[in-house]
């Protein structure tokens, strides 16, 4: 893979940060995420495309409606990128079973993409949202 394609995974993931969890835009969800992408950390039922459109528009940007991702660092081999980020913003709606605190979070995540085609086609992640959200 030439380092010209490991850049445009890498942007294809900025993308992804910016347009669809920063900025909410619906419409550019299916230019970024592939439509059999498949989230290995979700549980198998919730593990697709839809499901994943449905966790960043209908409860993560609901939860945490002025979110903004801040990418501190970004790792590309192949067409794999991890990204470690942390999402700043005011939590204002109970999340996965939280109840909200209407107070300022800081989440750190660190995301492994797969890219394929120029779409986001799978995921492994870590976060550290139940730490924060309750304590």
């Amino acid at each position: 893979m030439t380092e010209g394609q490991i850049e445009a995974n890498k942007e294809v993931v900025r993308l992804f940060n910016s347009e669809l969890i920063t900025k909410g835009d619906r419409d550019a969800f299916a230019g970024i995420v592939a439509s059999d992408f498949v989230d290995h950390s979700a549980p198998p039922e919730n593990a697709g495309a839809e499901a994943l459109e449905f966790f960043v528009f209908e409860l993560l940007r609901k939860a945490i409606p002025d979110i903004n991702v801040e990418i501190q660092d970004q790792i590309a081999e192949g067409n794999k990128v991890t990204t470690r980020k942390v999402f700043h913003g005011t939590f204002m709606s109970d999340l996965l079973g939280i109840p909200a605190s209407n107070r300022p979070i800081a989440i750190q995540v660190i995301d492994i993409l797969t890219v394929r085609d120029g779409k986001l086609s799978e995921h492994w992640g870590l976060n550290n949202f139940a730490q924060v959200a309750q304590g």
